[in-house]
């Protein structure tokens, strides 16, 4: 169950970056409307990880979790904000999947 935990605190964890990435070029309201998202997602993702690493290692437990972040923070970058998919973007994030992987399929937990 926390492995399922985790995955979710890493996926809020995409979230705050897309709120983040949302506030570009704005002001007034809709700034702080992006930014009350981000801080929602961010807090949200901190108590999750908190509550993966009851029983899950800190040292598979937070590399996962930002791994998530990253390879999905690439990948919203790409989709919704459209940046380029070069191949050694998509290179590194494919090397860092197999990380992650990796460190799943050897933890004890």
């Amino acid at each position: 169950m926390n492995w399922i935990i985790l995955i979710i605190a890493g996926f809020c964890e995409v979230g705050f970056a897309f709120c983040l990435g949302k506030t570009k070029g704005l002001t007034g309201l809709p700034y702080w409307e992006w930014m009350a998202g981000f801080a929602f997602f961010y807090v949200l993702s901190a108590v999750l990880l908190a509550k993966a690493t009851e029983t899950l290692p800190i040292g598979t437990a937070y590399p996962v979790w930002t791994g998530i972040g990253a390879v999905g923070s690439v990948l919203l970058g790409i989709i919704v904000f459209h940046e380029p998919a070069t191949f050694w973007r998509l290179f590194f994030i494919s090397t860092l999947i197999i990380s992650i992987v990796g460190l799943k399929s050897i933890s004890t937990q």
